[in-house]
């Protein structure tokens, strides 16, 4: 048994330098920015909540994606397998599958002090 939960929309942002991008999206969506320290991620918003928006500087074209939280990514990404998904990359400690739709997301380990508040609870079965 394990469990999900959407955690983070991902802005994807073409760009070496994500202070731009996280002026624009922060005067956009009327929200404080705040870059990390290597400036390669931004969280959108004051609040610890979950899903929450986050801006990430890549170096693929720009797009938005999203991040489902689990305690175990093998069993979610088994899961997700089942109902058409693929694998695309491992990188770092999340693993990136497509939907059947041609969507990317990810699977990446919990990000918030509340997991597992809202999760879905999986069986071996799905």
């Amino acid at each position: 048994m394990h469990q999900s939960r959407l955690g983070v929309f991902v802005i994807d942002c073409r760009t070496e330098d994500l202070a731009d991008a996280a002026a624009f999206w922060g005067a956009a969506l009327g929200q404080d920015i705040k870059i990390d320290d290597d400036g390669k991620y931004a969280r959108v918003g004051k609040n610890d909540r979950y899903p929450c928006v986050l801006l990430q500087a890549v170096d693929h074209d720009s797009r938005v994606h999203m991040d489902i939280e689990t305690d175990d990514r093998e069993a979610e990404a088994d899961r997700l397998k089942k109902l058409g998904a693929k694998e695309i990359a491992r990188v770092k400690s999340w693993i990136v599958m497509e939907a059947p739709t041609g969507h990317r997301f990810c699977l990446i380990d919990p990000q918030a002090g509340d997991f597992p508040e809202g999760a879905a609870v999986w069986d071996e079965e799905g």
